[in-house]
């Protein structure tokens, strides 16, 4: 990794109110290290991680996640029921999973279009509405 890489996780920590410790910045690293969106499973995380030379377990990956999704830094997004992706880019927005490989993309917001969403029962509010769109490749 690079020096930009680093301040670019630590800056994204620290905006958080998260405090940096060597797992958080090799994790965050990995995650917007280069300023891009991505989405990424916990293995995936663990995975790159130890590639990478990070000495982190995946209980500690799994939890630093968790932590960044109380941050409000990263967004989870189930699949399956059981499944989650973790998702870089916290703005409400659709995403495409492809079924065939198992991946996670941004659908493209602009052509999304919810009409109406039905009321919510009383005492209660719409907190998010989540939209996952499956493909399947035509046989």
């Amino acid at each position: 990794m690079t020096r930009e890489s680093l301040r670019i996780a630590s800056d994204w920590l620290n905006g958080a109110g998260l405090r940096p410790t060597r797992q958080r910045i090799a994790l965050a690293e990995l995650l917007v290290g280069d300023g891009k969106h991505r989405h990424v499973t916990a293995e995936s995380l663990f995975e790159a991680a130890r590639e990478a030379g990070a000495a982190v377990s995946l209980a500690t990956v799994y939890n630093t996640l968790r932590a960044f999704c109380a941050a409000g830094v990263l967004q989870e997004i189930t699949v399956d029921g059981s499944k989650s992706y973790f998702d870089t880019n916290t703005h409400d927005h659709p995403h495409f999973y492809w079924e065939d490989e198992g991946r996670l993309s941004d659908a493209p917001a602009d052509e999304l279009e919810i009409a109406r969403l039905p009321q919510a029962p009383e005492g209660v509010e719409v907190a998010s509405v989540d939209v996952v769109i499956r493909l399947r490749r035509k046989s």
